[in-house]
């Protein structure tokens, strides 16, 4: 780390806590003019620091910007942020990850961004990643490390519970799953979830998956999107948020690279099923060779949805758009 970075590493450490520069400078092996402009160029990117004489400098506990620094002293594994790169903005995470992937990084990196200029959601679709409102991430997983990798329902449906415990446990708040990769609170989507993978052309096997998350943690001043505005919501949607960016990151990163039921697909499966939204309901199925009515019956051992036509045919769906008009925003 640089002298910006370690200085904010202390400043995140004692969030809301005044910081003397000496007391920085003895820690870092620094001068104490050295920390001077490194609080200054921290805010020049937006930080805001309070400075007094006699107490130095302090945090300000509503400072929401994303940084690793910030996300550290809430991982359950410290080790977990050298593989955390974080960039101001990104054109795709997803598309930064799977360029890392095949330049070879290790299982189990995260790729972060301030905001998206091009991020994209399923069936090509664009997804909307302003900058200060949302947490913008990928990983890149291999299966040779995680076996049951290989199904592509199971990667997203463990995404999509690691996603709703993270906010669960941030916020107390209860959100639950839209078949295969949505997050809803309050029946508006909050968070979606893109996995790609890449096979080998002669085992035919899966070399490496990248898995996508975007959380709409709060609502821009100016609203969502015209395309989206009935339909989309944020975690913090009204209110004033309880958390950081940075400490429900942090969780979902935790989550995401757990070193217990990885190994198992059975508790994850548990846990997605208690929060799927349309089990027992009506739905539109779309985006396969035909559209068509039927019932939502259960999930199989791969996460596929199982669906009843109206014919009594029973269908397992690996893909496709599932629709469950009853409720708000889930057309």
């Amino acid at each position: 780390m640089g002298t910006k970075e370690q200085v904010l590493a202390i400043l995140e450490q004692h969030r809301g806590e005044s910081i003397s520069g000496a007391y920085m400078a003895e820690q870092l092996t620094l001068s104490r003019n050295a920390v001077w402009k490194a609080v200054k160029e921290l805010e020049k990117e937006g930080y805001r620091i309070q400075a007094a004489a006699n107490k130095g400098y302090c945090l300000s506990t509503d400072n929401d910007i994303l940084s690793v620094q910030g996300m550290f002293p809430y991982l359950s594994d410290k080790g977990l942020a050298e593989n955390i790169f974080l960039y101001p903005s990104l054109e795709s995470t997803n598309k930064t990850a799977k360029e890392l992937a095949i330049a070879g990084i290790a299982h189990s990196a995260v790729i972060l961004a301030g905001y998206q200029t091009a991020g994209r959601g399923r069936f090509s679709r664009s997804f909307f990643s302003p900058p200060g409102h949302g947490i913008y991430m990928s990983f890149i997983l291999l299966p040779a490390q995680w076996h049951w990798l290989g199904a592509p329902t199971l990667v997203t449906s463990y995404a999509a519970v690691s996603v709703c415990e993270a906010i669960e446990t941030t916020t107390g708040k209860k959100p639950q799953i839209k078949w295969v990769n949505d997050v809803f609170l309050h029946g508006k989507k909050i968070c979606g979830i893109l996995s790609e993978a890449v096979t080998d052309y002669e085992s035919g096997g899966t070399q490496w998956v990248v898995v996508g998350i975007g959380v709409n943690f709060t609502t821009p001043d100016a609203g969502f999107p015209d395309e989206i505005k009935h339909t989309a919501g944020s975690v913090f949607s009204q209110e004033k948020p309880t958390i950081t960016r940075n400490r429900l990151a942090a969780e979902v990163v935790n989550r995401m690279l757990r070193k217990n039921n990885i190994g198992d697909s059975k508790p994850v499966l548990v846990e997605y099923k208690k929060r799927l939204m349309m089990l027992g309901c009506r739905v539109l199925v779309s985006g396969l060779r035909e559209s068509f009515a039927a019932t939502a019956i259960d999930i199989d051992e791969t996460g596929r949805l199982i669906v009843e036509k109206d014919n009594g045919e029973t269908l397992l769906l690996s893909s496709g758009e599932v629709s469950l008009t009853g409720i708000a925003g889930t057309g």
